[in-house]
């Protein structure tokens, strides 16, 4: 009664002397590690709200008052999401379809957002045209439309599943193998990519939506990644905000300078084959045949830079277990394990064990990940139903946190419009997918959208918790299942059309619900936020497929021997074929290497939870650990250099490179990204770099 009484003085209080609006200042230390791993708890990303004046003009005239939702959503917002989103699905895009590893870009989206807007409305300041004032809201929707644009592109399968479909991974995964058939593939279309993209990626937006207030303001789940955001637009639109942010842009604008005329530069060397210092030999040609050398890749440099070291560890001590030991020693089994005849590229030779070692490890991890963070999540639940009684006096909201509640809840979206709209999408989707893919039967659809709400429920809660994003694994589960159900003749197509159908639902979920606590965090509406999230999704739908068909048209993508690996795409083709014909499919004693690796990734993962965290910290992550089994040693000597960079600075001036790390790699890696676009139409356009610079050796 004691304390019920303190409530109601606290939201009397509230109503009746109602202070200027907070200045949310969030001071938590650091946002989680960028590789898809991390064991932060609850208090590691809880925030600390203090209140503070405003300290834009134009908010202090305002009275601080938040904006009303429709005012968040602008014009000159749109332009600079399609701008930011578009850029950044050129990097991600780059990212796949090299080696498949994509860090978290959520807080350097957020970056270049608050540089587009604040250079915007300064330029205009300077010509005296008057703008309306740049807001943590706007900036907040902006960085959601942005991100939920090139997420398309991250998530879209055009590195994976969707290429996966083609001729020429159908080809390299064995023409002769069973389960792969005749036929059984689809090449890459703009018409159709973009239809598949519309039918399957608004579903997941809508399908959450009446569990938004449990998940944010009952049961307080974290998001690390979406409160690592709010700190940053938080930090940005503050007193001592504008010098620090000046700071970010002018490190931002520098590197992104030399990392775009570096790529430039190199591009004049690098006329054919095995060219340019892109292949250095850094540490010697038979190092360099091995993959090992560093190849002056200043987006994975900077990659490493957001990555944490045990990542980048990880995905060294993987390069040299595989190209460093177990592939050499395989090829001197030539002949015996595998025919002397037989190019290294088919799925019955060396090829072989690369991909399915790489698959047996990712499979490990993942396993291990889903049943653990299911566990997990239904501990969680038990706990809060037995304490859903339970009124503890810590729990009493404090003013600024009424306020951010009542501005989440204020704008409501009805629960109605939003099952309508889930049915409305589903049938859509049931008619469609079976009309592009004969193998996709509509029934598969249904059980797909029938479970996608659980499934996606799931992993929002699972996210909020840990802040690992757990769709692949959903993905996967739904392609070993339609794969075996739709059997020989039509598994390898369901399987993977499944896959990305199941992962777009559950994945758009727990996004969505980051963003909502971002949202939350900088006073953001629930309905601008949700629009944004849509528009950047439609925008995604067919800036996704345009940008994919630049790279597609301007490279070889899919070369095992090339820059251009895109390795996921055969990893998620065998994992069909797998899962329609079993371990046959194996080459000769892979299968008891990929046993060994599935226990050691299952290992690993266990010892890194039973071990105290001062030891359990340097266990490497078996699904870096496996991505060089397939791609190469250089790239992840690349991003062991971004760590050395951010060892050393840390060392040198820890405040100063906790400040300037995130800008600097995002310059190097929006730099080289951008280089892209001038690279490919300089490739469709028949213009070749004039000059080849290659090593020999002396002898």
């Amino acid at each position: 009664m004691k304390q019920e009484r303190r409530r109601r003085q606290h939201q009397q209080q509230h109503r009746h002397h109602r202070p200027p609006p907070p200045r949310l200042e969030l001071a938590m230390a650091h946002a989680r590690d960028s590789g898809g791993h991390g064991h932060e708890h609850q208090d590691e990303a809880e925030a600390a709200v203090c209140l503070d004046g405003d300290s834009e003009a134009g908010e202090a005239r305002g009275a601080g008052r938040v904006p009303p939702w429709r005012d968040q959503l602008t014009a000159r917002g749109m332009v600079a999401s399609l701008a930011v989103g578009a850029m950044y699905s050129v990097i991600v895009m780059k990212l796949a379809l090299t080696t498949g590893l994509v860090p978290t870009l959520n807080v350097s989206a957020a970056l270049i957002a608050f540089v587009v807007l604040r250079g915007w409305t300064q330029a205009l300041a300077r010509f005296g045209v008057a703008t309306r004032p740049f807001t943590r809201q706007e900036n907040t929707v902006v960085q959601t439309c942005a991100v939920a644009c090139y997420s398309i592109a991250t998530g879209g399968g055009f590195g994976s599943f969707l290429l996966g479909l083609n001729k020429r991974t159908y080809e390299m995964a064995g023409e002769e193998t069973e389960g792969n058939v005749p036929g059984s593939y689809k090449e890459p279309g703009i018409g159709w990519m973009t239809g598949f993209l519309f039918a399957v990626s608004f579903v997941g937006i809508v399908a959450l939506i009446p569990l938004r207030k449990i998940m944010i303001i009952d049961y307080k789940l974290t998001y690390p990644s979406g409160t690592a955001t709010a700190v940053l637009i938080n930090g940005f639109h503050t007193t001592h905000g504008d010098a620090t942010a000046k700071q970010q842009v002018n490190g931002f604008t520098k590197y992104f300078a030399i990392s775009f005329f570096w790529s430039f530069f190199q591009w004049f060397y690098s006329g054919g084959d095995n060219c340019g210092f892109s292949q250095f030999p850094t540490f010697g040609l038979r190092a360099w045949k091995q993959t090992f050398f560093f190849d002056f890749s200043l987006t994975y440099v900077g990659a490493g830079m957001i990555c944490s070291h045990l990542v980048n560890l990880s995905l060294l001590l993987g390069a040299l277990l595989s190209w460093g030991i177990m592939w050499p020693l395989i090829s001197d089994l030539k002949g015996d394990w595998y025919p002397a005849d037989m190019p290294e590229s088919s799925m019955r030779s060396l090829q072989g064990y690369k991909a399915f070692i790489c698959i047996a490890l990712i499979l490990g991890d993942g396993l291990y990940n889903f049943v653990k963070i299911v566990a997990f999540t239904v501990k969680s639940l038990l706990d809060r139903s037995r304490l859903k009684n339970a009124k503890k006096e810590e729990d009493i909201p404090v003013l600024d946190e009424i306020q951010r509640n009542e501005v989440f809840t204020k704008d409501s979206i009805p629960n109605w419009l939003a099952y309508s709209g889930y049915l409305a999408l589903s049938v859509v989707a049931v008619f469609a997918i079976p009309l592009m893919f004969h193998e996709m039967k509509w029934y598969y659809v249904i059980i797909a959208y029938l479970l996608a709400p659980a499934l996606g429920f799931c992993n929002a809660y699972g996210a909020g918790l840990t802040d690992i994003n757990m769709a692949y694994n959903y993905g996967k589960v739904a392609l070993f299942i339609l794969a075996a159900w739709a059997g020989k003749d039509s598994g390898v197509v369901a399987g993977l059309v499944g896959c990305g159908l199941v992962k777009s639902l559950v994945s758009i979920s727990a996004d969505l619900m980051h963003d909502f606590k971002t949202g939350h965090l900088t006073l953001t509406s629930p309905k601008s936020m949700i629009t944004a999230q849509a528009i950047g999704t439609a925008m995604g739908c067919v800036i996704g497929p345009l940008t994919f068909f630049l790279f597609y048209k301007a490279f070889d993508i899919g070369n095992p021997d090339g820059y251009w690996k895109a390795p996921y795409a055969l990893i998620y083709r065998n994992m069909a074929i797998l899962g329609v014909q079993g371990f046959s499919a194996l080459p000769r004693h892979c299968l008891q290497l990929c046993y060994g690796f599935f226990g050691f990734a299952v290992a690993a993962n266990l010892t890194r939870d039973l071990l105290p965290p001062k030891y359990g910290k340097w266990v490497p992550l078996p699904m870096a650990m496996g991505v060089p089994f397939l791609v190469g040693a250089s790239f992840a000597i690349d991003m062991c250099v971004g760590s050395l960079i951010v060892f050393i600075w840390h060392m040198i001036d820890k405040s100063k490179a906790y400040l300037m790390v995130p800008a600097v790699a995002s310059g190097l890696i929006c730099g080289d990204g951008l280089w892209i676009f001038p690279e490919s139409l300089l490739a469709l356009a028949k213009i070749s770099p004039p000059l080849c610079m290659a090593f020999r050796s002396s002898h």
